[in-house]
Parts: C-alpha cells; structure tokens; sequence
C-alpha cells in the first residue's frame, strides 16, 4: 500500500516511480481538481507529436485577449514552434499556448479535442480539458493528482521533451525581436535531484506542481494541487520517498539462467526488471516461469510478483528458434538472389 510519510501541505498529492509506474505515496489521489498551467504538459505533447519543431508559425490575433503569464510574442511576428514550446514550458507562456492551439490544427478546439482524446489514450480517466493554457475564468481544465502523474510518466518518454523541461535558460530570437527564458519552475535550480517539472497557478487551483527527481538509480514523478508550499513539499516529498525506497534489480538479463529441466534450449529475455521496494518488501518478492510453445521465438515467461500481487511479466526467448527463424530468411533471401 502507498505510505503516509508526513502531513504534506497539498489538497492532493501523489509520487510514483517513473519506470514502473508504482505508486510510492498518495493523498487524494482521484480528487477532481483545477490544475492551472500544468495544463501545458499536454499542450507540450500535442504540439510534439503533431507538428515539426522548425515549423515557422505567425503570430495572429489569438494573443490579443490573452492573459496571465506571456512570453509577450506580437501581432505578426514570427516564431517557431520550438521556441514556442520553450516559451511554453519554462516561462508558462499563455499566448504561446493559443498560437500554437490555433496554427497546429485548423482551431483552437480541434488542439482541445486532441488533448482529450490524448488523455483517454493514456488513460487519465477523470481529466477534461476546455483550453490549452489553464487559465480558468472561463474555461476550466480539470484533472486529478493520479491522471496527471499519468501525463507526466507519458510525456517524459519523448527526449524532446525531457530537453525542454530540464533546461534552465533558453536564448532565441524572431524577426522581431529577441528573448532570453529562464525557467520559472524553480524546484529545478534548488533541489539538486530535480530534473525537471511544470508549475502552474491561478486564484482558483491554487499552487499546482508536476516535478521529476532521480537519486540512486530511482526515477520519481510528483504531483501536488493546491498546495501551498509546493516547492518544499515536493522537496519533503522526495527525500522521505528516497529514504525509505530502494531501486531493487530483481530480473538481471545478463545473469538470466533457466534450469535444463524445465526447457532443453539456449534461452535468453531481452530486458532486466527492476521494482521499488522498501527493505521490509524484498522478502515477499516471488518469482515463477511459464513454459509453452510458440513460433515466433518466445518460449514462456517470468511473472514477478509483491505477496499475491503481479507487478511485472517478462518474456522469455529461445536463440535455437532465432537460429531457425534466421535460417529461413537466409533460405529465402537466396531464392531471390539467384
């Protein structure tokens, strides 16, 4: 079960380990609240995902009834879109956010209705997304602590994104003018462990944060909305975390054997498993193989379990059927060669 370590200053709050997705410590987690400008981490991937970076976009009347924090882009100048998304995510851009809703699709809320069908795809069942920025006087964007370490697990898959979040200054220039970014997330310059992260706030949501931190091989996503003190709960909240998990390497692939009597071929699985435990769970980590049949090359599984509780499944390989998988190609090819 997810552990209280202290009396956090959030509403709701949640850590989870970024590789497995293991849930470390939880308050309110399914709460249904505002998230303000951490919004944007959607926007960020949409944006990612839909278009290229060196995309030149022009600035249109979108930004004339923004408001809130801008990066200040005008009427008519031009920018791309990846400085754009710098502007986005280090200094909480809102006009950046409209410009690029309005020019990577036809509208504004056909990016929306991408932004939703995004969160379903991940499976962040309780969000709904009305803008792209997170201001919320007249349209609100609604999430939970859980959907939004969802996001944030999802979103630091892609490299570009990990570059954006974890840089501190950014300089560019347009054909009008010219911008130097520092980022505004400042857990990233006092906490030696982050890497990263989005914060947000409005009157309304109240202080929301969406960080990263590694330390010793662990990989942490925190979420808190409304907090108060978000930067030192976050803080709090990874050093209790890293004190009392550690990054077990339960499968290693390169010391991967299997007992003769279970299969007679040469075996092999293609990644290591690794789990956060706490030193009281390691004792109730078991293992089982799985043997069967099968012509593509798998030959069975590991299934990895916390007392009854599957947490992982890896797949095991025979290298006798990659030889006669290989041979057959090898056969093949030499038909066409004659």
């Amino acid at each position: 079960m997810p552990i209280s370590v202290f009396a956090d200053s959030a509403m709701s709050s949640i850590v989870i380990d970024n590789d497995s997705g293991r849930t470390l410590y939880e308050k309110n987690p399914n709460n249904k609240m505002l998230v303000a400008s951490t919004t944007k981490i959607m926007t960020c991937i949409i944006a990612l995902e839909n278009t290229k970076l060196s995309k030149e976009i022009k600035v249109g009347n979108e930004v004339a009834k923004i408001y809130g924090t801008n990066i200040y882009v005008e009427i008519g100048e031009k920018i791309t879109v990846e400085d754009l998304l710098y502007g986005l995510m280090l200094r909480s851009g809102n006009d950046a956010a409209v410009v690029l809703a309005n020019n990577i699709f036809n509208s504004e809320e056909e990016f929306v209705k991408k932004m939703n069908e995004k969160a379903k795809e991940i499976g962040m069942k309780n969000t709904y997304f009305e803008n792209p920025h997170g201001l919320d006087d007249d349209t609100k964007n609604y999430s939970t602590a859980y959907d939004m370490a969802l996001l944030a697990k999802y979103a630091f898959k892609n490299k570009v994104y990990r570059k954006i979040v974890s840089t501190k200054k950014y300089n560019t220039k347009s054909n009008l003018k010219s911008y130097e970014w520092y980022n505004r997330m400042s857990l990233i310059n006092d906490y030696k462990y982050c890497v990263g992260g989005k914060n947000g706030y409005t009157p309304k949501a109240g202080k929301t944060l969406v960080s990263y931190a590694s330390k010793n091989n662990m990989n942490l996503i925190a979420v808190t909305l409304d907090d108060s003190d978000c930067y030192a709960n976050h803080k709090k909240l990874y050093e209790n975390i890293f004190k009392l998990y550690n990054n077990y390497k339960i499968i290693d692939k390169d010391e991967f054997i299997i007992d003769s009597s279970l299969i007679k071929n040469n075996v092999y699985i293609k990644k290591s498993f690794s789990y956060p435990l706490k030193k009281n769970e390691v004792d109730k980590i078991s293992t089982s193989i799985h043997i069967n049949d099968s012509k593509n090359g798998k030959v069975g599984e590991i299934t990895i379990k916390l007392d009854s509780k599957k947490i992982g499944c890896i797949d095991i390989f025979s290298k006798e059927k990659e030889k006669e998988k290989m041979s057959f190609l090898q056969r093949l090819l030499k038909l066409f060669i004659r």
